[in-house]
Formats: structure tokens, sequence, C-alpha cells
């Protein structure tokens, strides 16, 4: 099972405590992975509209500062993640993952990275490109341009829900605790 830290000191490695700007976003992807597991990936947005978000396949977990800085990357089509999910018990918070979101039947994945939010490769739900004619030339570039910012507003709504607990000391205390347990449990 490997070394891993008791409860207080996974608590407080995700206390309000000024931190370095990237480790805001690797508080928030490692939020994600918890809360998309624990609530089993539901979200919704602020139109009420219900989608789902899942760490897939690809994982990367970073702790430590200097030169005794420890990154563990995890992938694989049927991965469990148990090497990233031993990262966090022993500290490493999430600092690339593959995100997949999903509404009805649609599917975007994309890949971010913590230290500035830049998202990598996005893979929005396939598009018809045939044309009857007639047709607006211009539809194909318009329905993946609305797919890319449905993508975007799904991201949005997930940080903005994060961003909400994250100021508030009282209710991010308390997702810390749920979080700790959920990495012990889990772990």
């Amino acid at each position: 099972m490997g070394v891993s830290l008791g409860k207080e000191k996974i608590m407080a490695d995700y206390t309000l405590a000024d931190r370095e700007s990237g480790i805001l976003g690797q508080e928030f992807l490692t939020w994600l992975w918890f809360k998309s597991e624990v609530l089993s990936g539901l979200f919704k947005t602020s139109k009420g509209e219900h989608f789902t978000v899942f760490v897939e396949q690809r994982i990367s977990v970073e702790g430590g500062e200097g030169d005794s800085k420890e990154t563990a990357t995890v992938s694989g089509v049927h991965s469990e993640l148990r090497e990233a999910r031993l990262g966090l018990r022993n500290g490493k918070k999430v600092n690339k993952a593959l995100l997949k979101f999903q509404q009805d039947a649609e599917e975007w994945t994309i890949m971010l990275k913590a230290e500035d939010f830049c998202v990598g490769p996005l893979k929005t739900p396939k598009v018809e490109t045939r044309r009857e004619e007639g047709d607006d030339p211009d539809a194909i570039f318009l329905e993946k341009f609305y797919l890319i910012e449905k993508c975007a507003v799904f991201l949005d709504c997930v940080y903005e829900e994060f961003l909400r607990l994250r100021i508030t000391p009282s209710k991010w205390q308390e997702e810390v605790r749920e979080f700790s347990d959920w990495v012990i449990k889990e772990g």
C-alpha cells in the first residue's frame, strides 16, 4: 500500500493558505476528480441542464517543490488510476487531466493543465459534414464552433462551483474533510 499521510496532513495541504498561482489549478483538478466520482459525474449548468464530467484514462499528479518535485503520470484504456490515487494519499495534487464531458448522447474530451488552465486537444461530438444543395455553407463551421462553446460552458460551470466553495472557508473545510475521507477510502 505504500506510505500514506494522515487525514490531518491531507487536510492541511488543502487549507486556504496563500500559494503559488498554479496551486489553484491543481486544487481545481484534484477537486474535480473527487467530485466527479462522489457525484457520479453529475453537474448542471446555470440554466439547469445536466451533464456529466469524469477524469478519463490519463492523469498526472505532482508534489514537492524545486529539486524535490515528483510527478506520477497514469494512463491506460482501462486504468483505475491507482498510482495517481496513491499520489493523492501522499500529498500530491492533479496537475494535468483528460476530462470527458457528456450530455445526452454527445461527448467531449479535453486535456487540461493546472498551472495555466491551458486546454490541450479538444475533441467534440462528430459534426455531419455532408451538405445538401442549398445548405448554408457555414453550417459545418458554426456547428463545430457551437460544440466547442458548449464544452467551454461545462468547464466554466464546474470551475464556478469550485470557486464558490473555495472562497467560503467553512464550506471549503467541509469539502476538504470529505475529500480526505475519499482519498483514504479509495486509496
